[in-house]
């Protein structure tokens, strides 16, 4: 009865090899947790669309929202998207100093645009228009409260990633991880375009 020869060396193969593409499997995570948002905003959009004219005799949208201020701080959020353009153009040159510099100025832009959200809630429980006040007042902090708690977990996320490329440098990982902070800052900047339209704008002018 003969035997078959078999190398030592030779890896065992009880299954199936495949190749791992880590970075294909992150950005498809990455992607069905951004449709999940998606599905949030959309709820929260068509909830303010559906109760956003309830005033209960209180103050309309003309009476409260401060144009200019809120235009200023939708640019602060514009050009925070563009400094991490800039940021992910110089991670591309495998630059890391400069990298950390526009991740910065992302930071910054991304702080004022919070500080400047804070500022307008306090003005408004302030002035007697909490949430508490009417169904549109609801949704309204509810609406955007939420975004302004993403771009807050989006800091937090930001200067975490700082600290990780200082330490490691821009090895693949952190690449990784930067192109998924980029998708959610630029998803960010959409939303909001969205509600500075259809929230501010309109309810401003229409």
């Amino acid at each position: 009865m003969s035997k078959t020869n078999v190398d030592p060396l030779e890896k065992p193969r009880f299954y199936l090899e495949e190749d791992h593409h880590p970075e294909s499997s992150t950005n498809l995570g990455f992607w069905l947790y951004l449709m999940s948002d998606c599905l949030i905003f959309a709820i929260l959009f068509a909830t303010y669309a559906v109760v956003g004219r309830n005033y209960a005799a209180g103050p309309s949208p003309a009476d409260l929202f401060d144009l200019p201020l809120v235009a200023i701080n939708t640019a602060m959020l514009l050009l925070s998207s563009i400094t991490y353009g800039f940021a992910m153009l110089q991670m591309e040159r495998n630059a890391k100093a400069e990298t950390l510099f526009w991740l910065g100025v992302t930071g910054i832009f991304g702080a004022i645009f919070i500080g400047l959200e804070l500022y307008e809630f306090i003005h408004l429980i302030h002035d007697g228009a909490g949430p508490s006040r009417s169904a549109f007042l609801s949704a309204f902090f509810t609406l955007v409260g939420t975004h302004g708690l993403h771009v807050t977990f989006g800091i937090i996320w930001l200067i975490t990633l700082m600290v990780q490329v200082s330490m490691k440098g821009l090895i693949e990982a952190n690449r990784r991880r930067l192109m998924c902070l980029s998708m959610f800052w630029h998803f960010l900047d959409v939303v909001w375009i969205g509600v500075f339209s259809f929230v501010y704008l309109i309810g401003v002018v229409g």
